[in-house]
């Protein structure tokens, strides 16, 4: 009887531990479909989409969260809730050991620095339509002009787009720093 649960419990074991060639190829696919998401997020830069309503929310939420702490913080609270809640949900998934999971989080992060770097680019020509109109302060002139950086506004929208290509960048090749 011993004998024979060890020739099952082999066999099993041997099934178990088979991997085909599709196996290397599934660990890939949502860098496949991640891809054409995050290119078109970078050629479009600028361009509003469904996402941003989320985004939208989440800012102005940040505004809501951070208001005790000073004029400064309360105006860059909208911009770190775009960070810190993506960011959030990528740590959920690392510490879960969800790759999938990981992927698409960056990929929403790196969707959100796009955001900023458009907001912050925008800083001296305050072009963009703002939440309330004209009775609202553009947050990045107001941060901007306050560290004395308002004439480098196109430099640091650019500094986040690279964040966000680096992002995009990490996300599609996460099957090979994160192993199954």
């Amino acid at each position: 009887m011993d004998e024979e649960l060890k020739k099952e419990l082999e066999q099993n074991l041997k099934k178990a531990n088979t991997r085909s060639a599709f196996d290397g190829f599934k660990k890939w696919i949502p860098s496949i479909i991640i891809f054409p998401i995050a290119l078109y997020w970078v050629i479009n830069r600028g361009e509003y989409g469904l996402i941003d309503n989320a985004d939208l929310v989440i800012h102005e939420a940040g505004h809501l969260f951070f208001r005790y702490f000073g004029d400064y913080i309360y105006t860059l609270g909208g911009t770190l809730m775009q960070i810190i809640l993506p960011s959030i949900i990528f740590f959920y998934f690392f510490r879960s050991e969800y790759r999938t999971g990981m992927q698409f989080s960056l990929l929403w992060l790196g969707q959100n620095f796009i955001n900023i770097s458009v907001y912050a680019a925008d800083a001296q020509a305050r072009r963009l339509p703002l939440l309330g109109g004209n009775s609202v302060y553009h947050d990045w002139y107001y941060l901007l002009s306050k560290i004395g950086l308002l004439h480098y506004d196109a430099e640091v929208g650019y500094f986040f787009f690279a964040i966000a290509i680096l992002l995009f960048i990490i996300t599609l090749i996460m099957p090979l720093i994160i192993q199954d």
